[in-house]
């Protein structure tokens, strides 16, 4: 385990008994509610996994490793950016799939750049987009968040 891991243990276990000592009861059945949450989430938590399942299936380990893991970076973030924006899943079932792509060898910024454009930007939503917020609307908020993800990509390149 790494240093924040353990710190983050760390934190939980002081304020759960701090919690005990205040109110035990309140604390019981928080846990109670929380283990009812999880149980109904159980499926979803499948669900991701499964899916996570299907796109390594389909997409190959080294296909992904040689398009988002590659020397030209710049070609790597723009491939990753036009695909997270057609790509239409849940950001939870996002973020595992991104460190997934991670795990076997795509590059941090690419990945960003799927990942931004996946959840800022709507191609597949963009007839529903237009039809509720007008053709302009949709064209600018796309455009904008095509290009704030890239910054994104580009700012999280300078950060690691």
């Amino acid at each position: 385990m790494d240093i924040f891991t353990i710190g983050f243990w760390l934190v939980s276990i002081v304020l759960f008994i701090v919690s005990l000592v205040k109110s035990k009861q309140k604390t019981v059945d928080a846990m109670k509610k929380s283990k009812m949450m999880m149980g109904s989430m159980i499926g979803e938590i499948v669900a991701i996994i499964f899916l996570i399942g299907i796109v390594l299936t389909f997409i190959p380990p080294e296909s992904i490793k040689s398009v988002l893991g590659s020397e030209n970076t710049l070609m790597a973030v723009i491939i990753a950016a036009l695909a997270g924006s057609i790509t239409l899943i849940p950001a939870f079932v996002a973020f595992p799939l991104v460190g997934s792509f991670i795990d076997i060898g795509a590059s941090i910024v690419p990945a960003v750049a799927f990942l931004t454009t996946l959840t800022m930007v709507g191609i597949v939503t963009f007839p529903l987009e237009k039809k509720a917020f007008g053709l302009k609307f949709t064209l600018m908020r796309n455009a904008l968040s095509f290009g704030a993800a890239l910054v994104i990509a580009a700012a999280m390149e300078v950060i690691l």
